[in-house]
């Protein structure tokens, strides 16, 4: 199963549940609709935002300046905008990536 990702005029735009100061940094499964995403950083002055965003873009294999934080910029619940990906593609690289 694969979490909910919108697209829109910014692009394909995943749901995420974010886990800051976890053990080491990694998807941890589903949330509801949306992916759980474990970060080693602190929720402080944007470490764990600028962890996430450094996290999916080696993982996803695009540029760190083609993603954004659309929603839940202080909060748990985010929205990560993939600019340089349409939804379908999103969901292919993702499902390569959390296939066992």
């Amino acid at each position: 199963m694969l979490p909910r990702i919108e697209g829109g005029a910014q692009g394909a735009v995943l749901s995420l549940r974010v886990q800051p100061r976890a053990k080491r940094n990694g998807f941890a499964g589903l949330h509801g609709d949306a992916l759980k995403l474990a970060v080693t950083s602190p929720p402080v002055d944007g470490e764990a935002n600028r962890a996430v965003v450094d996290f999916l873009a080696k993982a996803c294999g695009v540029p760190r300046s083609s993603l954004r934080i659309v929603r839940g910029e202080t909060g748990r619940d985010k929205a990560v905008a993939f600019t340089t990906l349409d939804p379908e593609e999103l969901r292919a690289r993702l499902r390569a990536l959390l296939s066992p």
